[in-house]
């Protein structure tokens, strides 16, 4: 009897990065930690957080792939995970490095655009009320 598989698809906004069949176990980061998926296992939904996604096939072994944060879906054999980018490769350390360059990084940038926002949208508030009350 031929063990239970997983269909996994790695779903960027733009595009599907990744379509893989046959998929033994899938490991990923949430901000609690890691977690491991085998083909069993219940349905599920997890928030992803930046780092570093494992799955392994029979016919190519181990893969890593660095992903950004997103959200992780288990409903029976499929695995569906949306992240907002992706980087395929074999290096540990080198995808460990992408995570922290391009995604961390990218963070900090967004919570800086969030800051600018709210001081253009706070100064439009009082200028609208101070208009309002003439």
């Amino acid at each position: 009897m031929q063990p239970a598989r997983m269909n996994l698809k790695i779903l960027l906004p733009f595009k599907i990065f990744a379509e893989k069949t046959g998929v033994l176990r899938v490991v990923a980061e949430t901000r609690a930690g890691s977690f491991g998926l085998l083909p069993q296992r219940l349905d599920c939904v997890a928030a992803l957080a930046p780092g570093i996604l494992v799955f392994e096939t029979a016919a190519e072994g181990e893969v890593c792939l660095a992903v950004d944060e997103g959200v992780l879906v288990k409903a029976g054999a499929d695995v569906l995970v949306s992240v907002r980018n992706a980087i395929g490769g074999t290096d540990l350390d080198k995808l460990r490095a992408a995570v922290e360059k391009e995604f961390l990084n990218l963070d900090e940038q967004e919570k800086s655009v969030r800051s600018v926002i709210a001081k253009l949208e706070s100064g439009f508030i009082r200028r609208f009320a101070a208009f309002h009350n003439e």
